[in-house]
């Protein structure tokens, strides 16, 4: 079968074509240092580059909320430690209160250095985050988390009990704030009784906790907050000089009886009950209901006793034991929250490395997909421009007519 020039030339010039395309893709991936330069290349290959750069793209968004979180809770930590080490300060002033050598002037000036505490946790509480927002306010970023009562003289939370997130991996979001309410207002006050009333021959009636965490357990367990009734008691002195205490009328179970001598206390569940005057008799009291005191109103409170109304004695030492309780109840709470913090930022330094790691496997998997080995893309460069030349040179030799020559 005999071939035309016509054939032998179309054959030749569609071979330089091939070439020229091979040649022209090869030096493009040098170029561009990527294999594939249209989809068309490799569609799978491109629909995986697509699916990993979402996927390295999401995990930045992550390893960046990652570092915001961490920056957001090293701020919450420190200004929590600030507060902590003040409320410290305030436990040990307000124990020297109860000096019994002190006299008011001595008192008050201990008192002016709880107002100094006071401010101080005061502008704590009020501290903003990185973004300018107030850190305790909640989703009420752009409230000041708390203000005071002109007309009372007392701290109020201006914000919610919102807890923002940030999502660190596909499956997890972590806390990016705690709020003051739960830090600072949600702290139990001081449980106690209400003032003791004297009846009958019973002149006068005093009644201290002596044991608060014995009282604690008493109060948790029988506090009645659907039947009110159920909160009262009652010290019968019988004329006889003894006495039994009963709960709404009834007496308790097992019953609590005794002997009574007036002016000698009567010791139940924590409490030091002391009643003067001859039998019969009553005294009556009862368990109120529970209540909560932030750190900046307990402070208030005991300042007040000294600076407002003079107190000593008793009734100072009655204030001390709230403060002291409150105190400890605050130091608690934000002592759970450092602690729920460091928690956090642990999680968020496993994570962090984890995604460091995925990141690093999903790059190199793209790598190997989609970007060019260098000095392979030069080799191929060069064995496509040698094939060119080779099928240029056989173009020639074949047609013995140089295409070359008139395209010069």
């Amino acid at each position: 079968m005999r071939i035309s020039f016509n054939q032998k030339y179309e054959h030749g010039l569609s071979a330089i074509l091939r070439a020229q395309d091979k040649l022209l893709t090869a030096s493009a991936q040098l170029e561009k240092q990527t294999k594939i330069l249209t989809p068309a290349d490799d569609p799978s290959g491109s629909a995986r580059v697509v699916a990993l750069d979402q996927q390295i793209t999401q995990t930045d968004q992550y390893q960046a909320n990652s570092i915001g979180l961490k920056n957001s809770l090293n701020i919450e930590e420190t200004v929590l430690s600030g507060i902590r080490k003040s409320m410290d300060q305030a436990r040990l002033l307000t124990v020297s209160l109860g000096d019994g050598a002190y006299s008011q002037l001595d008192r008050s000036a201990v008192a002016k250095q709880l107002e100094n505490i006071r401010s101080e946790v005061f502008d704590l509480m009020n501290q903003k985050d990185a973004n300018g927002g107030y850190l305790f306010s909640g989703y009420q970023e752009q409230t000041q988390s708390y203000s005071i009562d002109v007309a009372t003289g007392y701290y109020k939370f201006n914000g919610d009990e919102g807890q923002k997130s940030l999502q660190v991996s596909p499956s997890v979001a972590l806390p990016s704030n705690d709020s003051g309410k739960n830090i600072f207002e949600d702290v139990n006050a001081r449980n106690k009784t209400t003032l003791p009333v004297a009846g009958g021959s019973v002149t006068s009636a005093k009644i201290v906790v002596k044991d608060q965490s014995a009282f604690d357990q008493f109060y948790q367990k029988n506090y009645d907050g659907v039947t009110a009734a159920n909160n009262n008691y009652r010290v019968q002195i019988a004329a006889g000089n003894t006495y039994e205490i009963f709960r709404n009328g009834a007496s308790l179970t097992p019953a609590v009886t005794g002997g009574y001598t007036p002016g000698e206390p009567i010791s139940f569940k924590g409490l030091s009950i002391t009643a003067n005057g001859p039998a019969p008799g009553t005294v009556d009291f009862s368990l109120p209901p529970p209540s909560k005191s932030n750190i900046l109103n307990t402070l208030t409170d005991i300042i007040n006793a000294v600076e407002r109304d003079l107190q000593s004695g008793d009734a100072l030492a009655e204030k001390i034991a709230d403060a002291l309780v409150q105190i400890d109840s605050a130091a608690l709470k934000v002592d759970g929250t450092v602690s729920a913090i460091g928690g956090r930022q642990n999680s968020i330094d496993n994570i962090f490395d984890s995604n460091e790691d995925l990141q690093l496997s999903n790059k190199k998997y793209r790598a190997d997909i989609y970007e060019v080995d260098y000095a392979s893309a030069i080799t191929e460069l060069t064995k496509q421009e040698t094939a060119l030349q080779a099928v240029q040179a056989t173009f020639n030799k074949v047609t013995g007519t140089s295409l070359f020559d008139y395209i010069r």
